[in-house]
Parts: C-alpha cells; sequence; structure tokens
C-alpha cells in the first residue's frame, strides 16, 4: 500500500542559492522529506493490518505516527513550491489586496510573519493560511509539523523553521535564515493557492 509520494521539487538543488544552500536542499529534500513519506505509508500499513488482525491495541500510537508523517509531507509539499529560484520582492494583485485588507500593509504582515517564525519554541513552522470559518487571512504558529493548528485552516505560505531547514547554513542566527527567505518567496504560488482556498471555501464550511 503505496499511497504517498514524493512530489517533484520544480528546481535544481541549487537553485535557491545563496539564500538557501544546494546542500541543504539535497538533505531537506532526499532525506526528511522521504522520511515523512516512507514513515506515512508504513503507518497506513500498520493500522490495515491492525483493522485485519483485530489487534488494534496499537492505533492510538499508528494514528498520531500517521499525522506526524502526513503533517511533514503536507507542510514540505507546500514548502517547495512557495519558493522559487526567480522569487522574492513583493506580492501584487489580489494577495497584496488581501494582505492589506487583514493585516494592514505587507510591511506589517511581513514583521508578524517574521517574529511568528522566530519565537518558535522548538520545532515547527510560521504559516500564513486562509480560515475557512473566518473567511480571512490569519498568520499561525504551527507545533512540530502538525500541532496548534484548528481544522479548517489551508495554508497559502509556510516557513520550515525545524533546525534542519537551516542550521547548515545559517547556524543558530534564525533571523538571518528568514530575512533570506523572503528571497526566493513564490508570489505566484501563493497567489495560486490563495485563490483555491477562497474557492474551496466560498459559502462558508461551517
Amino acid at each position: 500500500m503505496t499511497t504517498y509520494t514524493l512530489p517533484d521539487l520544480g528546481y535544481d538543488f541549487g537553485a535557491l542559492e545563496p539564500h538557501i544552500s544546494g546542500e541543504i536542499m539535497n538533505l531537506h529534500y532526499s532525506k526528511h522529506h522521504k522520511a515523512y513519506v516512507d514513515g506515512a505509508n508504513l503507518a497506513l500499513e500498520k493500522l490495515a493490518a491492525a483493522r485485519e488482525s483485530g489487534d488494534l491495541a496499537n492505533v492510538n500510537k499508528l494514528e498520531k505516527d500517521l499525522a506526524f508523517n502526513v503533517g511533514g509531507h503536507i507542510n514540505h509539499s507546500v514548502f517547495w513550491k512557495n519558493m522559487s529560484p526567480e522569487g522574492g520582492g513583493r506580492p501584487e494583485g489580489e494577495v497584496a489586496a488581501a494582505i492589506d485588507e487583514f493585516f494592514g500593509s505587507f510591511d506589517g504582515f511581513q514583521k508578524h510573519f517574521n517574529e511568528t517564525a522566530k519565537g518558535l519554541q522548538g520545532s515547527g513552522w510560521s504559516v500564513l493560511v486562509w480560515d475557512t470559518l473566518g473567511q480571512r487571512l490569519n498568520i499561525n504558529q504551527l507545533f512540530d509539523q502538525q500541532g496548534n493548528l484548528p481544522v479548517g485552516q489551508l495554508p497559502i505560505l509556510q516557513l520550515d523553521m525545524w533546525e534542519h531547514a537551516y542550521y547548515l547554513q545559517y547556524k543558530n542566527v534564525k533571523a538571518d535564515y528568514v530575512t533570506s527567505w523572503w528571497n526566493v518567496v513564490n508570489w505566484a504560488d501563493v497567489a495560486k493557492r490563495l485563490a483555491q482556498a477562497r474557492a474551496a471555501s466560498e459559502g462558508g464550511l461551517y
């Protein structure tokens, strides 16, 4: 039972240099992301075996394993597309308008997003989401790969703040990593995700 697979990265490992090194991208994609894919598929296999045997004693652990690994797979799948060698600058059109509407200005949004990223305790993500209940953009801290987000939050822009995402290059200076990352943000992908999220929740889901 193989349900989850690694997505195409869409660019070479070194394409985001100097902002994110090729060595980091190679390890991050080929090792870390692959481990989440493998872990998710293994959890599904074990859950299927537990149902077949009728021995469901480990279901609680396996469900947590599945959530963690699927979370890692989804987060990274968004993260890779959120970046581009042609990225950077500021958003335009609907993304710029939505940021102004819900955060007051791009500068205010960026400072808020940065502090959310830098303030994470331990491992996690800074995430711009479309809230399908409030019909608005929010910024959230996502703990680990799956914790601290309510359901109904659709990811629009994600920044990986796990140490493996930056430590080889930026050491413990998280602020430099966060600042440099904006140079590769793929606003075209952000715009696509925002449009899809709005369409998916049009009329309200709750």
